[in-house]
């Protein structure tokens, strides 16, 4: 059944069509009027570069603001799902949003978009805690040349299963568990064809907590991340605590939580099987594409930079919304 197991740091290992996977948990302190942390706690880090865990938090390439300025993505989707805190998003179409405490938002990098993602420190009166997953999808060569396209799943709207007992809970983020199927994905993803069975699911389990995965439709890879608690159960076998399994999609895993609350995290697809490769934030399908693709970024930055600052943020209002290309603006619950 286990193929193959792995221990769990800051980037997780993947398999394909999945590209990337990222943990981030950063406990930052009291906000200033810039969204940042107080100077003080910025003294001896490797500013710009910053991602080695130090009083709890990274800075990552923020200078001011922690996250990531503006920086340019082709070839490839990125599916980030806020769990703590925020995210502010900005890019090269237009679009802005904020985002976070559960929402998911799912961008379709396709010919090129550049985009900033910074994670303002909106309290200054309390710890700003944030955490998030982002997940990087491939698009198969028909699609890689798509226009660029981003989409909100607000947490008031993601498909959830929950046990009868009520000790288990499940987020539909992609494909279907349970009898309930996800969020319509963007329409160029390889998640769009039910075929190609993508499954993202985040799994809470409660002390003795049972779920039953069923075996995937096909052949598919499927990757189970164990990353909070401890006494996890797989098939009645003691999984160590943060630590990943690459596993047979096509066989059933029972999952039980012993004393505490557990949680995973489930990638499964079927690959795409295509040649790829990737260059930092550019991913195709020969050499010969990334060179293109450095040549054509270099030219026009993908329709260069709209905005005042590479690290915009979006105010100081605690709310969520995202403004879309087109100029539509888009809130939880005014849809």
């Amino acid at each position: 059944m286990i193929k193959n197991k792995f221990s769990l740091d800051f980037q997780w290992p993947t398999r394909e069509p999945f590209l990337f996977c990222a943990h981030h948990l950063d406990h930052y302190p009291v906000g200033t009027k810039e969204f940042g942390p107080e100077h003080s706690h910025l003294k001896g880090r490797n500013m710009g570069q910053d991602f080695q865990l130090k009083d709890g938090f990274r800075m990552y390439h923020g200078a001011v603001v922690p996250g990531f300025p503006v920086h340019p993505h082709r070839g490839f989707e990125t599916i980030t799902i806020v769990r703590k805190g925020y995210v502010d998003h900005a890019d090269s179409l237009g679009a802005a949003g904020r985002y976070g405490e559960g929402d998911v938002q799912w961008m379709t990098g396709g010919k090129g978009v550049q985009h900033s993602e910074m994670f303002p420190l909106l309290h200054q009166d309390k710890e700003n805690v944030v955490e998030l997953f982002q997940i990087w999808l491939n698009l198969p060569k028909r699609s890689k040349m798509v226009d660029a396209h981003f989409k909100m799943f607000w947490s008031e709207k993601i498909p959830r299963v929950m046990s009868e007992d009520s000790k288990v809970r499940v987020d539909v983020i992609a494909g279907g568990f349970g009898g309930v199927n996800a969020l319509s994905p963007p329409p160029e993803s390889w998640a769009a064809q039910p075929e190609n069975d993508v499954v993202i699911l985040l799994i809470k389990m409660k002390p003795q907590g049972k779920l039953k995965l069923p075996p995937s439709k096909l052949s598919a890879t499927r990757t189970l991340y164990f990353f909070e608690g401890e006494g996890l159960r797989m098939n009645n076998e003691l999984a160590p605590a943060r630590s990943g399994f690459e596993v047979d999609s096509q066989k059933e895993i029972e999952l039980e939580a012993s004393d505490q609350e557990v949680e995973v995290l489930v990638l499964q697809a079927r690959p795409i099987g295509e040649p790829t490769v990737q260059y930092g934030p550019f991913v195709m399908n020969s050499k010969q594409d990334i060179i293109q693709t450095i040549a054509e970024y270099q030219k026009d930055q993908f329709g260069g930079w709209p905005w005042p600052r590479e690290d915009m943020v979006h105010g100081a209002a605690i709310e969520r919304f995202a403004k879309y290309p087109d100029g539509r603006i888009e809130k939880p619950g005014v849809i």
